[in-house]
């Protein structure tokens, strides 16, 4: 069974909005925490929760807990979107008569805790999941629990229980996101190191630094260490949490407050601070502006693919792009699914399965077996029967599914029927199967016109830019509407991938912002542009927007 990544990432962008639709209405609540796990509860309730909406008591469901009950916002938005309640009933939270208070209450179905005072939370898991021992049930019991919270003394109490009564049936998840509500945690009480100055890329990178791990092994837990913000690493640290016996396990997710809002981003004030409705719109924009960089492992040594997999895996890819060629669809060839098989155990990045081949729908079953985590077939060699079967079979598998069409080709007429479930559409900018070409320039006012298209037919997922894009071209890719890129030698064909694929980012991240810039000016002027650009504190992001804004001539 697949990742199921796409559906996740969908979700978790539909959660975000949440939060913001709800805390902007109620003028109040956490955007900061709710973000900074939004990737957490998204592989939580998308892939490995046990429960059933229509059913909330349900006796052999699984239980999360939210022990930072402050976070509500996060949790109450996923619920929504995994059918508890209709999105709507984010517009009362935090409204006397709601069932949406400003931390979780049992009066609203589903939810397993009432998060009000802080550290209690894997106290009372650690009941649940005893209970469920004791009841030889098959109960697992997923708590989030907040790094600020772990000032308080319950706890370590609770963590020497667990380890005592092997309670192996609770999945400990920490959101160690370095701030909690005076300011960061390492000022007040540090966790890993005490931090020097507001620079927290300090802590969150150097992993000499890291301290907590330490802590909660020798308090007899099993403790594993991820981004908290790459799916593929929760859902593997989830699996491998949950297979350990005899002991508790910790996921210590090293996150970001404010994740995917950059003005948010390692802000203490967005701890507990609602968003301004008037830039709301601007807001959601920039939430369906995040992007993918996926580097083609073929524009590297073909004779050691282990090792280009090892350097997208360093590189901090989001995706590893396989263009699987049978040499007759195109003129050359370069592995199967026997290689792709081969080298999925060496990463847990999502795989982005390109396949350039005739007939896919006899050979798609290898490709899911394979490891694939999302595949994409050619347009051009499917109709709507052979391609509804790949679409539901990839579904079912919980595998991505995708589109392409090559330069000299558009979405065919029967696409229309499966595009509102499509998760990926690739948009060909050069001829496949021919190496060094460059990015066929009539492909921008081709991918603007299809977003259009796609909008319109209810689209849900992202384009692929595949072919030629380069740091001249990928600024302007982005404005077209891709969001995933596929770089070959320009990513791949480089000595220093990872810094390759950070020039790639920085060079999207601007054009973001200038469109950003851009919508602000729209919705209200002058006025709108400067109140968004003074709400970013950290870092050097408001002198570029300021340059930004004076270039496009609105300030």
């Amino acid at each position: 069974m697949g990742l199921n990544y796409y559906q996740i990432k969908k979700n978790v962008l539909q959660a975000r909005k949440l939060v913001i639709r709800g805390t902007s209405i109620a003028g109040s609540g956490h955007p900061g925490g709710s973000f900074s796990m939004a990737e957490i509860m998204g592989c939580i309730f998308y892939n490995h929760l046990k429960f059933d909406p229509k059913n909330p008591e349900w006796e052999d469901r699984d239980k999360l807990i939210l022990s930072k009950g402050h976070a509500s916002p996060g949790l109450f938005s996923n619920m929504a979107v995994a059918g508890y309640f209709e999105e709507s009933q984010l517009d009362t939270l935090r409204q006397f008569g709601s069932k949406l208070q400003g931390h979780p209450d049992l009066k609203c179905p589903g939810v397993e805790f009432c998060g009000g005072s802080l550290g209690i939370g894997l106290s009372y898991s650690i009941g649940n999941a005893l209970a469920a021992k004791l009841d030889q049930k098959d109960t697992h019991i997923f708590t989030v629990m907040g790094d600020g919270e772990s000032d308080e003394g319950q706890v370590w109490e609770a963590a020497m229980t667990a380890a005592k009564y092997n309670v192996d049936n609770l999945t400990l998840i920490l959101d160690r996101n370095f701030i909690q509500q005076d300011s960061y945690t390492e000022k007040i009480m540090p966790l890993d190191e005490s931090l020097d100055g507001d620079e927290l890329s300090e802590m969150w990178k150097d992993a000499s630094r890291w301290k907590t791990g330490d802590k909660w092994r020798s308090f007899g837990w099993n403790v594993i260490e991820v981004d908290g913000h790459r799916i593929e690493q929760i859902s593997d640290a989830l699996n491998r949490a949950k297979s350990v016996k005899g002991m508790p396990s910790i996921i210590i997710a090293r996150t970001i407050k404010g994740k995917a809002v950059e003005h948010m981003e390692d802000n203490p004030q967005w701890h507990g601070k609602a968003p301004h409705p008037t830039l709301v719109p601007v807001i959601n924009e920039e939430l369906d502006s995040q992007f993918m960089i996926a580097p083609s492992i073929i524009a590297g040594d073909m004779t050691n693919l282990k090792n280009e997999v090892k350097r997208c895996d360093d590189g901090r890819a989001d995706y590893i792009h396989l263009d699987v060629m049978d040499g007759q669809f195109v003129p050359n060839s370069t592995f199967d699914h026997t290689k792709i098989k081969e080298l999925r155990p060496l990463t847990v990045i999502p795989f982005d399965t390109h396949l350039m081949i005739n007939e896919p729908v006899r050979q798609i079953q290898n490709y899911i077996d394979a490891g694939s985590d999302i595949v994409t077939v050619h347009a051009e060699v499917c109709d709507e029967s052979s391609f509804g079967e790949i679409h539901d079979l990839l579904k079912s598998n919980k595998v991505g599914v995708g589109l392409a069409i090559n330069p000299d080709t558009s979405m065919p007429d029967w696409s229309k029927k499966f595009i509102s479930s499509l998760d990926q559409i690739i948009v060909m900018s050069v001829v496949p199967g021919k190496s060094g070409q460059k990015y066929i320039e009539n492909t921008h006012e081709k991918t603007k016109n299809l977003m259009i298209n796609l909008k319109e037919n209810g689209f849900a997922g992202y384009i692929e830019a595949d072919g030629g894009v380069t740091l001249d071209n990928i600024g302007q890719c982005f404005a077209d509407g891709a969001r995933v890129f596929v770089g070959g030698s320009a990513i791949i064909g480089q000595t220093d991938v990872r810094l390759v694929i950070r020039e790639f980012r920085n060079q999207v991240l601007r054009t973001r912002r200038k469109l950003l810039i851009q919508k602000a000016n729209e919705l209200g002027g002058t006025e709108l542009v400067n109140k968004w650009i003074d709400l970013h504190v950290i870092g050097k992001k408001k002198d570029e927007l300021q340059q930004i804004a004076t270039e496009l001539g609105f300030q």
